[in-house]
């Protein structure tokens, strides 16, 4: 049976922190596939998908297209906000169909491109990603996303207090700090909604970086807003209508003239 998402599906996912707490870790030992999926009547969008395989554990998958293409619909299926009509998505050679959601998402870690903070440090914001790790594995997943450097120009540095907003701290300190708890969290599988579109050069550099040592060792899904960005990615799909059109490399697709050689020519 289809399920809509609702409010209560994210916040119980996000603020009970099964999304961004909880066990996890280490690596998916086959990968992620996706078989002959289909989502039909009941939800906003209407999702179809053949067969994809990113094939090795360190891929990294772009998804591109046009507003109301049906890239959000595609996480909210592997999240199992939405459940299919037909098909698979397999997670390490198992259906996912067959794992608890909480399961399913202590598997997965999340990086949106809404930021959003506890009220409390920027330490136990970034531990909150997991909340048995030890202070040396705090600190160097913030040194890894570096949160280090901005943080040791506060005058109490890990111990300064953040409201829910944030407001104290720039927008892409926020999503610097949130990357630093998708670290510590150590998933298997890891969703990005590309969060680089309201920041400054260097803080868009400094979040590029830490982005790439996020993705390393992992399957990365990047919902891409803009092009530049998913250059370097293993596998680029491209999505229209809530089927996948094209798929392939970067240079793949540009040889190919097809959809995404005119999203790049726009």
């Amino acid at each position: 049976m289809k399920r809509q998402l609702t409010v209560d599906d994210v916040e119980a996912a996000v603020l009970g922190g099964a999304i961004l707490g909880g066990g996890g870790g280490g690596l998916i030992e086959e990968g992620l596939r996706v078989a002959r999926l289909a989502l039909a009547a009941g939800v906003p969008e209407l999702w179809s998908v053949d067969e994809f395989d990113p094939q090795a554990i360190t891929t990294t998958v772009a998804i591109v297209g046009p507003t109301g293409a049906g890239k959000t619909t595609l996480v909210n299926l592997l999240m199992r906000f939405y459940e299919p009509d037909s098909g698979r998505i397999l997670l390490g050679g198992r259906d996912i169909a067959t794992m608890s959601r909480a399961e399913l998402r202590s598997r997965i870690g999340m990086v949106l491109q809404d930021t959003w903070l506890i009220a409390g440090t920027i330490y136990d914001n970034i531990a909150y990603g997991r909340p048995d790790a030890t202070e040396a594995e705090v600190i160097e997943a913030a040194r890894t996303a570096r949160v280090d450097h901005f943080v040791h120009t506060l005058p109490n540095g890990y111990q300064t207090r953040l409201n829910e907003n944030g407001v104290n701290i720039s927008a892409g300190e926020k999503q610097l700090i949130t990357i630093a708890r998708a670290l510590v969290r150590q998933p298997q599988l890891l969703i990005l909604d590309e969060a680089t579109s309201s920041v400054d050069s260097r803080t868009e550099l400094l979040i590029a970086q830490a982005t790439a040592e996020l993705r390393r060792n992992r399957t990365s899904f990047n919902i891409a807003h803009r092009l530049s960005t998913i250059r370097d990615a293993d596998l680029i799909l491209v999505v229209q209508a809530g089927r996948i059109v094209e798929r392939g490399s970067h240079d793949e697709l540009l040889q190919r003239r097809g959809a995404y050689w005119k999203m790049t020519q726009a």
